[in-house]
């Protein structure tokens, strides 16, 4: 009975640090769009008349890859943001690489 405990308590540990990292990854992912480039991304991104990267990435109109290609060499009026979000203080204090920063912001955005 203990052994089935211990075993049952080890289980909801792991789910629970799941959903911690989840949420951690989220909440990093906000703080990225909202302080891009002192702004927020949505100061452009989320105004009919640009890109709208909510549903783009929702339709998979623009996947991860894609993503990632834009922000680290930027495309028409989209400049290279890469510089910006790894400066971002959430990501520095997190200690996240730039993939894990691109993929709390692309997490972050997928879940709008």
């Amino acid at each position: 009975m203990k052994k089935a405990l211990g075993v049952l308590a080890g289980v909801v540990l792991i789910a629970l640090s799941g959903q911690v990292a989840a949420d951690e990854q989220l909440d990093i992912g906000k703080k990225i769009y909202d302080r891009a480039f002192g702004r927020g991304c949505g100061t452009c991104h989320d105004i009919a008349s640009n890109p709208q990267l909510t549903a783009n990435i929702k339709t998979g109109a623009l996947t991860r890859a894609g993503f990632e290609e834009v922000i680290k060499n930027g495309r028409g009026g989209m400049p290279k943001a890469i510089d910006e979000i790894m400066k971002n203080a959430a990501v520095v204090k997190a200690g996240y690489g730039e993939p894990q920063a691109l993929d709390a912001l692309f997490a972050y955005i997928s879940s709008k």
